[in-house]
């Protein structure tokens, strides 16, 4: 089989990534190794920016019918936890947490909540959009060898009917923490070694050995419970397990419970339930001539607050429309490139703000000094939460995409009056308020592959140049000026035709 795309790993990332391609024209296989969804305990939700992509790209209704079947509950449990700050002040929005320490914003940016959803229902939503888009997703396909070539790469591949092989232009690891992809090509993975064992688990506890709810820090180490009952995560600092794949029993979670928690809780069946590191990784570079790297095959690092998740779906989204523009032939050069040079950066902040997180979960006596002054100077200073929820959930991302004219530059766009539906497919959009003869005229020489819509009153903005990821290229005041925006289209979307 000859495809343009393959991509190994039929989780979240894989396939909106196998959608953005589809959807900008390439043709793109999925291969996953398993042949059923692995129901181990992941992320329980996805971030507002990732909530924001997926509602620009159509899929809000779904979004929304998943997160009133998943999400109840979750409210409850954030309200059990201390809103107001020290000096009283309500706090408007739950901004996720950083070791355990809610974070309430009181931030203004505009960016829609989060959905409270399991990975695995996202990954059910995402299989039946890429399935209407008409991607093939292979079950039972696992990647075992590749070739690069000058002119494409071959797949090896290993079936329950036997070994084959593909043919395509680029292959895309998205295949998790232990990816193959990224071990037949070669890529670094430096970074951590663990000092923690985890686990995360829904379980049914008998009722009479009650256990709190919230984020708890004990002499042990650190728990969680919720935000539904029964959901439950622990941290020890102990090392790491003796055997991480070995199957996780009853008794290793409620031995691990009772020692963090010091209660005598009671576990009376485990639904599901799987342990974790504060393995600590990132591949040097996510691009090796013709193999990239999206999601946990880029990085790895302690699952807090699903960051995993929504930094790979973010991947995707910017790997999608500059793979999919080399492929058809208008990306200009460098573009491919530019993944590594945006992406990478923002994984190692990821890795860093985790990595500070364990910091301040050891159960030493500095450690939790420090976790307490820690606390005390979010509760005092709003300002100070509002940064920290803004970087855990990518909210202060500005990439470089030339000279900063306006502060919009570099930017996610934020929802504008008409322009939410004007994102459905993954193409650049000019958005203009003016209606400038002049404008128009130049937009016209990139029409095959940039899409003009008016721009609403919009204060401080006369037009917008967004790129298919939801990030500004261009932006103009009261201003027009036609050289730069000239400019920007030949960066980012190439020659003109």
């Amino acid at each position: 089989m000859n495809t343009d795309v393959v991509v190994a790993g039929g989780g979240p990332v894989g396939l909106l990534l196998a959608a953005e391609l589809r959807l900008a024209g390439v043709s793109v296989v999925v291969l996953e190794r398993l042949v059923e969804q692995n129901q181990a305990l992941k992320a329980g939700g996805i971030d507002g920016r990732s909530t924001q992509l997926l509602v620009r790209r159509g899929l809000g209704a779904r979004l929304a019918e998943e997160s009133a079947e998943h999400g109840e509950g979750f409210a409850a449990f954030v309200r059990q936890g201390p809103t107001p700050g020290a000096d009283g002040r309500p706090r408007a929005r739950f901004g996720g947490h950083f070791a355990g320490l809610v974070l309430n914003t009181e931030s203004s940016a505009e960016v829609p909540p989060g959905t409270v959803l399991p990975q695995q229902a996202l990954e059910r939503l995402l299989g039946a959009w890429v399935a209407e888009l008409g991607v093939p997703v292979l079950t039972g396909h696992e990647v075992t060898g590749l070739v690069q070539e000058a002119d494409g790469v071959t797949v090896h591949v290993r079936t329950g009917d036997g070994a084959t092989t593909m043919r395509c232009a680029y292959l895309v690891g998205c295949d998790g923490g232990r990816s193959t992809v990224r071990k037949l090509a070669g890529f670094a993975f430096p970074g951590t070694d663990p000092l923690t064992t985890g686990y995360q688990a829904m379980l049914t506890l008998d009722p009479a050995a009650p256990l709190p709810t919230g984020w708890h820090a004990t002499d042990a180490g650190l728990y969680a419970h919720g935000p539904k009952p029964g959901r439950i995560l622990t941290v020890e600092f102990a090392g790491p397990p003796a055997d991480r794949d070995a199957p996780v029993t009853p008794a290793e979670v409620q031995d691990a419970l009772r020692r963090v928690s010091g209660t005598d809780v009671l576990v009376t069946d485990v639904e599901s339930a799987a342990r974790f590191t504060d393995n600590t990784r990132q591949a040097a570079t996510y691009r090796m001539g013709r193999v990239l790297l999206a999601g946990d095959a880029a990085h790895v690092h302690p699952p807090f607050g699903g960051q995993g998740l929504n930094t790979g779906l973010q991947d995707a989204v910017n790997l999608g429309w500059k793979l999919a523009a080399t492929v058809r032939g208008w990306a200009p050069g460098g573009l491919l490139d530019s993944y590594t040079a945006e992406r990478h950066p923002v994984g190692e902040r990821v890795l860093g703000n985790t990595r500070a997180q364990i910091a301040i979960m050891r159960p030493d006596p500095h450690s939790r000094a420090m976790r307490a002054l820690f606390g005390q100077l979010l509760d005092a200073d709003a300002t100070l939460t509002d940064l920290l929820g803004a970087r855990l959930q990518g909210l202060d991302i500005r990439y470089d995409v030339g000279p900063r004219t306006h502060p919009l530059a570099g930017r996610h766009l934020p929802d504008l009056p008409g322009l939410v539906d004007a994102m459905r497919l993954p193409r650049p959009v000019l958005a203009d308020r003016t209606g400038s003869p002049e404008l128009r005229a130049i937009a016209a020489e990139w029409s095959d592959r940039v899409d003009v819509h008016p721009l609403a009153e919009t204060p401080g903005v006369t037009a917008l140049l967004v790129r298919p990821d939801g990030y500004v290229a261009w932006a103009a005041d009261e201003t027009l000026n036609a050289t730069s925006l000239r400019d920007a289209l030949s960066t980012w979307f190439g020659d003109p035709r």
